[in-house]
C-alpha cells in the first residue's frame, strides 16, 4: 500500500534527483531530435535512469514506463498495469529547458489496475512539488491544495491553451474570437495541470497528450477539485484511458466551469 511516508521518500528523492540531473545541466545541455521532431537530451535520459533505479530501491520490482522508452517496451510494460506500474516523464518541457526558458519539470505517477494511484509533479526551478494520491486531496509542498477559485463565467478567465494539436478551425476561432479574457501557453503540460491545480489559470486545452503527459497532473488537478476530462476528441466521453494512443485534455477551475468550456468547444467545433 503506497502511503504518506511514500510519498514523502518519492517527493525527496525525485526533488534531489532533479537538481543533480536536470539544473546541474540546465543552460548547456546537448540535444539530438526524435523521430517524432520533438527534443531529447542527455538530461532527459540521465534523470530517466536516476528516477528508475531509486524507485527500484524503494519498490524492488516496479516497473517504470518512461517517455524515453521504445514504444516496444512501453506497450510490454503497459500490459503490467494491473499488478502496478509507475508512468514517468523524466523532463516535461524539453524545448524549454533548451531554450533556456525554466518552465520545466517530472511528472511522476503510479498506476495500478487501470487507475492513478499516486501523482507527482515537481518544478525544480521554482522548488514546487505538487502531489496526490487517490482520495486523499492534493498537496503543494506538503500543504493542501485546493479547491481552485472559479471565475464568474468563461469571459473572467484566463486559459492556457496549446494551439499547435488542436483542429485548425477550432484554433482559429480560439485566436479570433476567444470565450475568455486572456491566452497563455506553459510549454510543460506537467506544470499546466498542476497550475489549473493550484488556481492559477482556470480554463485548459490541449489537443494532444500521451500517458506520460497527463497520468499525474490531471490526479493532481481532480484531487484538489478542480474539474478534468480526458477524451479522444474534443466533444468525445471523459476517461482515463491505460492506452500509449494521444488523447484531447481539456480542464477548468471546476465541474460547473468545465461542462461550460466542453458546450463552447463543442459548439466552435461544429
Amino acid at each position: 500500500m503506497f502511503d504518506s511516508a511514500d510519498e514523502s521518500w518519492v517527493a525527496e528523492a525525485v526533488s534531489s534527483l532533479a537538481a543533480e540531473q536536470l539544473v546541474s545541466r540546465f543552460g548547456h545541455v546537448t540535444r539530438s531530435q526524435k523521430a517524432d521532431g520533438s527534443l531529447l537530451t542527455e538530461a532527459d535520459t540521465a534523470m530517466q535512469a536516476a528516477v528508475a533505479a531509486a524507485l527500484e530501491s524503494r519498490f524492488p520490482g516496479g516497473a517504470v514506463l518512461a517517455e524515453e522508452q521504445s514504444p516496444e517496451i512501453q506497450r510490454s510494460l503497459l500490459e503490467q498495469a494491473a499488478e502496478g506500474v509507475w508512468c514517468l516523464d523524466p523532463l516535461d518541457g524539453t524545448t524549454n529547458f533548451v531554450s533556456g526558458m525554466p518552465m520545466f519539470a517530472v511528472s511522476l505517477a503510479h498506476v495500478r489496475r487501470g487507475e492513478v494511484s499516486f501523482g507527482l509533479v515537481h518544478d525544480p526551478m521554482r522548488g514546487e512539488t505538487f502531489t496526490a494520491r487517490r482520495g486523499a486531496g492534493a498537496r503543494l509542498n506538503g500543504q493542501p491544495l485546493g479547491p481552485p477559485v472559479a471565475p464568474g463565467g468563461l469571459a473572467e478567465s484566463v486559459a492556457v491553451v496549446d494551439f499547435k494539436r488542436l483542429d485548425p478551425a477550432l484554433a482559429t476561432r480560439l485566436a479570433i474570437a476567444p470565450p475568455f479574457r486572456s491566452q497563455r501557453s506553459l510549454g510543460s503540460v506537467a506544470l499546466d495541470w498542476s497550475w489549473l491545480a493550484a488556481g492559477r489559470f482556470q480554463l485548459y486545452l490541449h489537443g494532444g497528450q500521451r500517458l506520460w503527459d497527463y497520468a499525474a497532473g490531471q490526479l493532481i488537478a481532480r484531487e484538489a477539485g478542480a474539474g478534468v476530462c480526458i477524451a479522444s476528441t474534443v466533444s468525445g466521453n471523459c476517461g482515463f484511458a491505460l492506452s500509449l494512443e494521444s488523447r484531447v485534455a481539456m480542464g477548468a477551475s471546476d465541474a460547473s466551469s468545465l461542462m461550460s468550456w466542453r458546450q463552447w468547444l463543442d459548439a466552435a467545433g461544429s
